[in-house]
């Protein structure tokens, strides 16, 4: 592996449920007009995260439901676990399914963490989003169709790369995921123009590789 190499994740296991059943689907949230849900789970939670805000963008179908797993994919509970389920709710299995799809292919063709060291154990996640979709829109309290930079990394390279992403771009800080998240990891949602949003993942990025090519410099 080289530096900047993408790290891609993978969609471990994925179901419908045409109809939920009513008691189940209180417990979930769901309202009255969400009779279906997709099911889906992989080995890096930021990369399916994003794909669910697509999803809603490309479907009829709003996330219920997504949580990481404590202590990342490495420590996962079976073998379709992975790092996080995710749950899209629609009215119809058709509109589930389109959700499920959209989901799946922008995780595996466009969510990728990036190799911030040879060895690849330094990973992060330099995300631009153009337009955020209902689901982000909501987390990171912004008008849906927000460009948005999702920032992810290593605790110290994510807490060192924020600050120098938000001196390097107008952007506005609207979440922060202080470390450790459950994966362990830490990061932010900056929001801004798609111009200003792109030059943070940018600086983002540059100062997670600084660290990892240096991590003692203490000037």
């Amino acid at each position: 592996m080289t530096i900047l190499d993408p790290i891609k994740p993978t969609i471990l296991a994925a179901r419908i449920i045409p109809n939920v059943h009513p008691e189940f689907a209180r417990k979930l949230g769901l309202s009255p007009s969400h009779r279906s849900v997709a099911l889906l789970t992989c080995d890096i939670d930021d990369a399916l995260y994003v794909a669910l805000d697509e999803a809603t963008k490309k479907a009829q179908v709003d996330v219920v439901y997504a949580r990481s797993f404590y202590a990342g994919a490495a420590h996962a509970s079976g073998p379709l676990s992975g790092e996080i389920i995710g749950i899209l709710a629609a009215a119809n299995p058709a509109e589930a399914l389109a959700g499920m799809n959209a989901a799946i292919t922008y995780a595996e063709e466009k969510a990728w963490f990036y190799a911030a060291d040879e060895q690849g154990a330094i990973a992060f996640f330099p995300h631009v989003i153009a337009r955020s979709g209902r689901y982000l829109s909501k987390e990171a309290k912004v008008p849906e169709g927000t460009p948005l930079a999702y920032l992810i990394a290593p605790p110290l390279e994510a807490t060192y790369a924020i600050d120098a992403a938000l001196k390097a771009a107008d952007v506005t800080l609207r979440l922060w995921w202080a470390p450790p998240s459950e994966t362990n990891f830490s990061g932010a949602l900056l929001a801004g123009t798609q111009s200003a949003c792109r030059a943070a993942a940018a600086a983002f990025q540059n100062a997670v590789l600084d660290v990892a090519r240096n991590p003692k410099k203490f000037h």
